[in-house]
C-alpha cells in the first residue's frame, strides 16, 4: 500500500507540472496576441528560453534555497520514492517560471534579449526562491513570528502572493526603468493606442492558462490524499466571477474579457482551500474590476506602460488574494478557518516589499551596466526583425 501510495503521489504531481507547464503556452499566446504583429515571434521565443533559463538554475541554485535539499547525488538516491522528490521540483519549477514569463508582458516590444535573461536567472535562481522557502519552507522563523503576533501563520495555498504578486511586483520596476514605448505618449498628453494584434490568439492563451490554472490550484495539495474538490470549485467560481466583472466594467472589450478570469484565479489561489464558493465569487469579481480600473488608471493616467497590464493583473489582484485569504477564509464568512486577517497582510506586505527590492536592484543593475532597452532603430523595426531576423509572417527574403 505504501509502494501504491508513493507511485500515486508521484504521478498526481507529475500531471499537475505538465497542466502548469502547458500554462506557458498561454502565457506565450496571451502576449502573441496582444503585442503588435512585429514583435509576435519575440514574444514566443522569450518565453520558450526563459522557461530553459529557469528550469536550469532553479535546478542547479532555486529549489536548494528555498527548500535545503540539492540534486547533485546519484541517480539511485533521485529515484527513490519512485522520484517524487523530482516531480516535485518539476512542479513547482513550472511555478518559479511563472515569473518571468509574468515579467515578459511588462516588458513586451521595447526590452533587450539577453539581459532579460540574466535578470530570469538571477529571479528564479535567488530571488523568488529566497522568498518561496520563508512562506512554504518556513525560513528564518518568519512563520513562526506571524503566528506568535497574530495566532496564525501567513496562509498562500498556491501563490497568490508567492507566485502571482511576485511576479507583478518585479515586473513594475522593469517596466518603470524601461519606459513607455516610442510615441505611446506624445508630448501634448495624448495615448497613442496598441490595441492587439490578434484577438483569437489573446483568446487561446487566456483559455490555455484557465484550464491549466486547476492543476496550478488543486495540485498544489502535492499528494493525493490532501487533494480538494473545494480548491477546483473555488477556483471555477473566481474565474467566473473575474470574468463577469470584467465583462461590465470593461465595457465588452474583448481584451478585459479575456483576463478578468486571469484575475479572479490569481486571486483565489491564496484562500481557495479555505474559503466558500460564494466567497471565491466576490474575490474573483472584485480582482477582475480592480484589473480593469487600473490597468486603465496605469495606461491612462498615470502612462505606466505596462503592455500585458501584468502589475495590475498579477501585482495587484495577487496582493488583494493574499488579503482576502483571511477575509473569506474566516469562519464568519463562510470559511473553514484557520488564517489571520493581520498574518495576511503582514504577509502579503513582505512579498511585495521582497519583490519591489528586487526588481530595482537587478534591473536597475542590468540597466546600469549593459543597458535594458533596444535602440530606437530597433524598437521601430520590431522585436521580431531586429533580434531574430524573421516576422511572424515574413512576406519578403531575410538576409541573415
Amino acid at each position: 500500500m505504501e509502494a501504491l501510495k508513493q507511485g500515486t503521489d508521484a504521478l498526481f504531481i507529475l500531471l499537475g507540472g505538465i497542466m502548469v507547464l502547458a500554462m506557458h503556452a498561454g502565457f506565450a499566446f496571451l502576449e502573441l496576441g496582444t503585442v503588435r504583429k512585429k514583435n509576435q515571434v519575440n514574444a514566443l521565443v522569450k518565453i520558450l528560453v526563459d522557461f530553459s533559463i529557469s528550469t536550469v538554475v532553479y535546478f542547479a541554485v532555486g529549489y536548494s534555497v528555498a527548500y535545503g535539499t540539492h540534486f547533485f547525488v546519484g541517480a539511485e538516491q533521485l529515484a527513490a520514492k519512485n522520484g517524487y522528490e523530482l516531480v516535485r521540483f518539476f512542479f513547482l519549477l513550472t511555478f518559479a517560471a511563472a515569473i518571468p514569463a509574468i515579467i515578459s508582458g511588462g516588458i513586451a516590444e521595447r526590452a533587450r534579449f539577453y539581459p532579460q535573461l540574466v535578470a530570469t536567472a538571477v529571479i528564479v535562481g535567488l530571488i523568488y526562491p529566497f522568498f518561496e522557502g520563508i512562506v512554504w519552507n518556513h525560513h528564518f522563523g518568519v512563520q513562526a513570528w506571524i503566528k506568535a503576533l497574530t495566532g496564525e501563520e501567513f496562509h498562500d495555498f498556491a501563490g497568490s502572493v508567492v507566485v502571482h504578486a511576485m511576479g507583478g511586483w518585479l515586473a513594475l520596476p522593469a517596466v518603470i526603468l524601461l519606459g513607455a514605448r516610442s510615441n505611446r505618449y506624445r508630448k501634448d498628453g495624448a495615448v497613442s493606442a496598441h490595441p492587439p494584434s490578434n484577438i483569437p490568439f489573446l483568446a487561446l492563451g487566456a483559455w490555455i492558462l484557465t484550464v491549466g490554472w486547476f492543476g496550478f490550484n488543486v495540485m498544489s495539495a502535492q499528494t493525493i490524499d490532501k487533494i480538494s474538490g473545494l480548491v477546483a470549485v473555488n477556483s471555477l467560481m473566481a474565474m467566473v466571477g473575474g470574468t463577469l466583472a470584467a465583462l461590465v466594467l470593461g465595457k465588452n472589450d474583448p481584451g478585459f474579457v479575456h483576463n478578468g478570469p486571469l484575475a479572479g484565479l490569481v486571486a483565489v489561489c491564496a484562500g481557495s482551500d479555505l474559503m466558500h464558493p460564494l466567497g471565491a465569487l466576490v474575490v474573483g469579481a472584485v480582482s477582475g474590476s480592480v484589473f480593469v480600473f487600473m490597468f486603465m488608471l496605469t495606461q491612462n493616467k498615470w502612462k505606466i506602460d505596462d503592455v500585458l497590464g501584468v502589475w495590475p493583473l498579477h501585482g495587484l489582484c495577487g496582493a488583494w488574494g493574499g488579503v482576502a485569504a483571511g477575509i473569506f477564509g474566516l469562519k464568519e464568512f463562510g470559511g473553514l478557518g484557520g488564517v489571520s486577517f493581520g498574518a495576511q497582510l503582514i504577509g502579503t506586505a513582505m512579498g511585495v516589499t521582497w519583490a519591489l527590492i528586487g526588481g530595482f536592484a537587478v534591473y536597475g543593475l542590468i540597466k546600469a551596466v549593459t543597458g535594458l532597452r533596444l535602440s530606437q532603430e530597433e524598437e521601430f523595426e520590431g522585436a521580431d526583425l531586429s533580434i531574430h531576423r524573421i516576422g511572424a509572417t515574413p512576406e519578403r527574403e531575410v538576409n541573415w
